[in-house]
């Protein structure tokens, strides 16, 4: 196995695990409380059925969140910061892109990854009826790959130098 690609399942692992660690503390925070005040908002937590499913819900008088997808947003914004540094000065260390570069490239990266995760995981849980937490972890396995893709071949890319070189 290359270096890199062991450094990126490391890294990643770990990140993962944090990842996951956060959404699954916030999930079953949120489904430990009938309501939440942030001092500026209240949310009332409720139990909703959307078609078949039973979803947690977070409400307030000017919005609502699905539980599974206030989790993701969380843990989504720690793995944000983390990913990025871990992957900058660990994994993708031959990149000679500007730091400014990576960071909006990996910016971009990640909300493309944050949408295929959004989407699959609301279609596992509302159209398939899986538990959120378990609904998180299969689709975090298919992120992961299309991440590393996405990591190596677009946000830490080696630029070619005028002779054709990397």
């Amino acid at each position: 196995m290359p270096l890199q690609t062991f450094r990126y399942a490391a890294c990643g692992g770990g990140n993962m695990v944090l990842g996951f660690l956060v959404f699954t503390a916030v999930f079953h925070l949120l489904s430990g409380f009938s309501y939440i005040n942030l001092g500026v908002i209240e949310f009332s937590i409720l139990n909703v059925n959307i078609g078949d499913a039973k979803v947690l819900m977070l409400q307030s008088d000017a919005f609502a969140f699905k539980a599974h997808s206030f989790a993701l947003s969380c843990s989504s914004t720690i793995v944000f910061i983390v990913g990025f540094l871990l992957n900058k000065y660990v994994v993708f260390t031959g990149s000679n892109l500007r730091g400014r570069i990576q960071l909006f490239r990996y910016f971009l990266s990640t909300v493309s990854s944050f949408c295929i995760n959004y989407f699959l995981l609301n279609a596992m849980v509302i159209y398939l009826h899986v538990y959120p937490v378990l609904a998180q972890v299969i689709v975090t396995a298919i992120v992961v790959t299309i991440s590393f893709f996405m990591q190596q071949y677009f946000t830490f890319k080696v630029k070619e130098n005028h002779s054709g070189v990397k």
